[in-house]
């Protein structure tokens, strides 16, 4: 991982390179590949238009300006999402699932509205996805007891004074963990996650 201060998107917009990019991939294809499996198409035309959303994203990417207001990356993602479906389905590429092509409409119908509940799920599993696959990314670059105070503490709800105390180490040296691995987290989401 690159050692930078700047975020993954950061880097991607003003100073690409092919490991952010495959960055980016790792951290998203699971994600709409998920998606477009369970809500719209059967897995052999999720794959082509996982491709397709990801194309548009390499392209687009330099001009997506990040909003003031929290979710703007994953607002673009989504709507980037729905219309490659939209163009897939328009185009007769898809194979229609055994219930048929009517529950299609539907789905890009509540992804494109951002109050339905399924664009509330997205949101959700959005964060959710992203976050643990960049703490999966960062792991390796924090010393194991480092990782575990901060896991105890932050991801298990652990007191500090326990976790200090399962790991050898102060209630401060727990404090310094937590941040500096939260630190990171949002560093490297910036404009991902918030």
């Amino acid at each position: 991982m690159s050692e930078t201060s700047a975020s993954l998107l950061d880097r991607l917009r003003l100073d690409p390179d092919a490991a952010s990019w495959q960055r980016l991939v790792d951290l998203y294809t699971p994600l709409i590949r998920g998606w477009l499996r369970r809500h719209a198409l059967p897995p052999q035309d999720a794959d082509d238009v996982v491709q397709e959303v990801l194309a548009v994203v390499v392209r687009k990417l330099p001009q997506f300006e990040r909003e003031p207001r929290t979710g703007a990356f994953r607002r673009w993602l989504r709507s980037i999402t729905v219309n490659c479906l939209r163009d897939f389905w328009r185009a007769g590429r898809h194979r229609p699932r055994a219930t048929g092509d009517s529950d299609f409409l539907p789905v890009l119908e509540q992804l494109e509205d951002p109050h339905s509940a399924l664009s509330r799920q997205w949101d959700a599993e959005h964060d959710r996805h992203v976050a643990n696959r960049l703490l999966e990314m960062i792991r390796p670059n924090f010393e194991a007891k480092t990782w575990q105070a901060f896991r105890r503490v932050a991801l298990d709800g652990a007191p500090p004074d326990q976790a200090a105390a399962e790991l050898g180490i102060s209630v401060n040296a727990v404090f310094i963990a937590k941040s500096r691995v939260l630190g990171r987290l949002r560093q490297e989401g910036k404009g991902l996650l918030d």
